[in-house]
């Protein structure tokens, strides 16, 4: 996956380094909606992965043990671990195994890569806000703002949370 960077340029004139602040750094509107658009396969977005962690949460929250929650509810692809996918729906999406009426189930407990929707790396840009996130998530522009310190707290987690995958 892209990881977002700050980046900085040089000041030619006075010979230091300067931040150039993101383009979210005054926060962004975002509250969940309920949709349940972001918890249905979509192409490439297809897995909720989870790691050790989220399969203990999942686990302690479902009242078994890791290893049987793992059995009962994950396969592994490439090396990683992810949810299994309910039944396909009448167009042939694939929801989440514990999207039920459109909510979470798990919510408590939910994965790490569900918990920083949407303020993934990848969909940082701008472009990719405008043009991928806002179109699909009902949540863009509502609610509360975010600020650039809580964004890039859940980019932190996000970037920490992929780094473990596949080592559990």
């Amino acid at each position: 996956m892209v990881r977002s960077r700050k980046s900085s340029h040089q000041n030619s004139h006075q010979n230091s380094e300067k931040k150039v602040e993101p383009w979210y750094a005054k926060g962004l509107q975002f509250e969940c909606q309920g949709s349940g658009q972001c918890c249905v396969s979509h192409g490439e977005y297809g897995f909720v992965y989870v790691t050790l962690k989220d399969r203990q949460n999942l686990a302690k929250l479902n009242g078994l043990t890791t290893a049987a929650f793992t059995r009962h509810y994950c396969l592994k692809t490439d090396g990683v671990f992810h949810l299994m996918d309910g039944p396909a729906d009448s167009k042939g999406l694939k929801p989440c195994i514990f999207l039920k009426n459109k909510r979470c189930s798990v919510y408590a407990a939910r994965p790490t890569q569900c918990r920083t929707w949407p303020f993934w790396p990848e969909t940082m840009t701008a472009k990719a806000w405008t043009k991928d996130v806002a179109k699909f998530c009902p949540g863009v522009g509502k609610g509360r703002v975010w600020s650039k310190e809580e964004i890039e707290r859940e980019l932190s987690d996000q970037s920490t949370w992929e780094a473990q995958l596949g080592s559990n």
